[in-house]
C-alpha cells in the first residue's frame, strides 16, 4: 500500500507529539508508534522539566550549569535558545491542561526540584511521573486532531532518500512494515521527522523501555545523514537493583531532595569523588558508584533516604515508593540497592538550530539528535526541555520544505528474500551485543576493551548484513539491525576520541585534553 501525507513523523514521545500539534493545521500528518502510542521512553521519564522560574534563578544560571555539565561540547547559541524558551514550553503545556506539582502552601505557585549539577531548584515535575503526564495532555491533543492519523504497532524499516549520495538528494519518506499484518507499506510525505527517542538497549542494563534501539540514528546514518558524539553514552547512577525490577529508575530527584549514596557497609563514599558529593553531576557519581562496586567486589551501592520525613517520601515520590514496596524495599526504613545504567544518548544525527539534518527534508527531534544542547553530558531534565524546544522550532520551519518529486519513490522489494526458520539468531545476535558493549564500551573504557568490542562487532555486522538479506524482515530483526549499527557509531566515536571528557572515560587518556574539545562526527559516504 501507498500512502502520501505532508509530515510523517515516527516516534510519539513528547517531541513527535509536540511537533505533530504543531502541524496539525498545516497539512496531513501521519505519526508512527512501534507499539501503543503511550509506550515511549518519556512516558517513563520522572524527574522533570529543567527551566527557570523561581525567582532566586536565572537564565544564566541555568546557561552556565548546562555549559558545565557539557565538558566544553555544548554549542552556546544551542544552550542559550533552550534555556529562554523554555518558560514558554512550560506554559504552553499548563494552556492545554498538564497538571504539575504545586507547592502544598500555595497551590497556585509550581514546586520547583532540584537535581545534580543545578545551582537553583529549577525542575518542574508531576510528582514523580512527569513523562506520564506530559504524554497524556499531549497525546489527548493529538488524538482529537483531524489531521494527524495514527499507525501503532507499524515500524520504519528504511527512509525514502533517491540519489542519497548526491548533493540534489532528499528523504521522501519510509518504508513501514505493519507489525500486525507483516505487510509493508510505502509513505510519502514532504517531510519526514525522526522523534524515534534514544538506543539504551544495546547495553545489557539500562532505564530505556523496550522500544528504544536507535532506529531513528541507525536509519538516518544509513541514508547518508550525518551522526555525532556517539561515544557520550549518559549512564544514570542509580537503577532500583532487584533481578526482576527491569530498569526501574530511582530519579536524581531523590537525591536532589536529600538521598545519600552508601556501600554496602553503609559508608557514604561521594565526599571521597567529588565536592558537590550527591550533587554532583551524573557522569561523576556514575564513574563514583562503578568504582566503588570494583574496589568492593560488590554488585550494588545503597540510597538512603530513611533521614527524611517518611510522609513527605510517600507525597514527592509516590511512583518510586510503591515500585520499591512491590519488591519487598520500603524506602523510608530501608535503603535502596542501586546500580548505574545507560540512560541517555547524547549524540545523534546533527542537527541545525531547527532541528533540520544534513539530509533535506529530514529533521530530527528529541534524543535522536545531536543539537549541541548536551554536549559530552547532559544535565539533569534537559532532556524534556529540548524535545519541547526543538519540536516547536522543526514545526515552525517544516511547512516550507521545498516539495519532493515523489516519481522517483520506489515500492519495497522483497527480492528472493524467504521465511526464516533460524529466529534463534536473532535473540543470540541482541543478547551478545549488549553484553560485549556493556563489558567494553560501558562507564570505564580503554583502547583494549575498545579493540575487544571492534572485533566481536565487526563479525555481528557480518552476520547481521547476510541474515537481513536472505529471510523476509521482521519487527525483532528490524530492532537487531538498528542496534547493532548504533553499537558501532558508539565504538566507532569512542575509538576516536583519545581523551576522557565528560561521559567517556578511558583508563588510557585519563585527563582532558584542550584541543580535543571538538564533535566526533560520522558520515557513511566518508572515506
Amino acid at each position: 500500500m501507498r500512502l502520501e501525507c505532508d509530515f510523517l513523523v515516527i516516534g510519539s514521545g513528547v517531541a513527535g507529539l509536540t511537533f505533530a500539534r504543531a502541524v496539525a493545521d498545516k497539512g496531513r500528518v501521519i505519526m508512527l508508534s512501534k507499539r501503543n502510542a503511550e509506550e515511549s521512553a518519556t512516558a517513563q521519564a520522572q524527574g522533570g522539566i529543567a527551566t527557570v522560574l523561581g525567582i532566586e534563578d536565572t537564565f544564566e544560571a541555568h546557561i552556565r550549569d548546562t555549559l558545565n555539565a557539557g565538558r566544553g561540547l555544548c554549542r552556546q547559541p544551542v544552550v542559550e535558545m533552550c534555556v529562554r524558551d523554555g518558560p514558554a514550553r512550560i506554559r504552553e503545556l499548563q494552556e492545554i491542561g498538564a497538571r504539575f506539582t504545586t507547592k502544598a502552601n500555595d497551590p497556585g505557585e509550581l514546586d520547583l526540584g532540584r537535581e545534580g549539577g543545578h545551582s537553583a531548584r529549577r525542575i518542574v515535575h508531576a510528582a514523580d511521573a512527569t513523562g506520564k503526564e506530559m504524554v497524556r495532555v499531549l497525546l489527548r491533543m493529538v488524538r482529537e486532531l483531524k489531521p494527524v492519523r495514527f499507525l501503532e504497532h507499524h515500524m520504519a524499516i528504511d527512509l525514502i532518500v533517491p540519489r542519497r549520495q548526491h548533493a540534489d538528494r532528499q528523504c521522501i519518506g519510509a518504508y513501514v512494515i505493519d507489525k500486525q499484518t507483516r505487510e509493508i507499506h510505502t509513505i510519502l510525505a514532504k517531510t519526514t521527522v525522526l522523534a524515534t527517542g534514544g538506543a539504551g538497549k544495546i547495553y545489557l542494563y539500562t532505564s530505556y523501555p523496550d522500544v528504544a534501539t536507535g532506529d531513528g540514528i541507525a536509519m538516518g546514518y544509513r541514508v547518508g545523514a550525518r551522526v555525532a558524539n556517539m561515544e557520550f553514552f549518559q549512564f544514570h547512577p542509580t537503577i532500583l537493583y532487584h533481578p526482576e525490577a527491569k530498569g526501574s529508575l530511582i530519579s536524581e530527584a531523590v537525591r536532589g531532595e536529600g538521598g545519600i549514596l552508601q556501600d554496602t557497609r553503609r559508608r557514604a563514599f561521594m565526599a571521597d569523588h567529588h565536592p558537590d558529593k550527591e550533587l554532583a553531576p551524573r557522569d561523576s557519581v556514575a564513574r563514583a558508584i562503578d568504582a566503588e562496586m570494583k574496589c568492593s567486589g560488590e554488585d550494588h551501592v545503597y540510597l538512603d533516604v530513611t533521614h527524611l520525613d517518611a510522609e513527605f517520601l510517600r507525597t514527592r515520590f509516590p511512583n518510586i515508593n510503591q515500585k520499591c514496596l512491590e519488591f519487598g524495599i520500603d524506602l523510608t526504613r530501608q535503603p535502596i540497592p542501586v546500580v548505574p545504567a545507560a540512560h541517555y544518548c547524547c549524540g545523534g544525527l546533527v542537527t541545525d538550530l531547527n532541528g533540520q539534518t544534513t539530509v533535506p527534508g529530514l529533521f530530527a527531534i528529541g534524543e535522536s539528535a545531536c543539537t549541541g544542547l548536551h554536549g559530552a553530558n547532559r544535565l539533569a531534565s534537559n532532556s524534556l526541555l529540548e524535545g519541547l524546544v526543538f519540536a516547536h522550532r522543526a514545526a515552525a520551519v517544516a511547512p516550507d520544505v521545498s516539495p519532493p518529486d515523489f516519481a522517483e519513490a520506489r515500492d519495497w522489494q522483497a527480492g528472493h528474500a524467504v521465511p526464516s526458520d533460524e529466529t534463534v539468531v536473532v535473540s543470540q545476535d541482541w543478547d551478545e551485543i549488549r553484553r560485549y558493549m556493556w563489558n567494553f564500551v560501558g562507564i570505564v573504557r580503554s583502547d583494549r576493551r575498545l579493540m575487544r568490542a571492534r572485533k566481536r562487532q565487526d563479525l555481528m555486522l557480518e552476520e547481521i548484513r547476510e541474515y537481513y538479506w536472505n529471510y523476509h524482515i521482521t519487527s525483532d530483526l528490524l530492532e537487531l539491525r538498528n542496534l547493532a549499527t548504533v553499537a558501532d557509531l558508539v565504538i566507532n566515536c569512542a575509538m576516536q576520541r583519545k581523551e576522557s571528557r565528560g561521559l567517556h572515560y578511558t583508563s588510557d587518556y585519563p585527563k582532558e585534553v584542550p584541543s580535543l574539545a571538538k564533535d566526533t562526527v560520522l558520515w557513511r559516504y566518508d572515506d
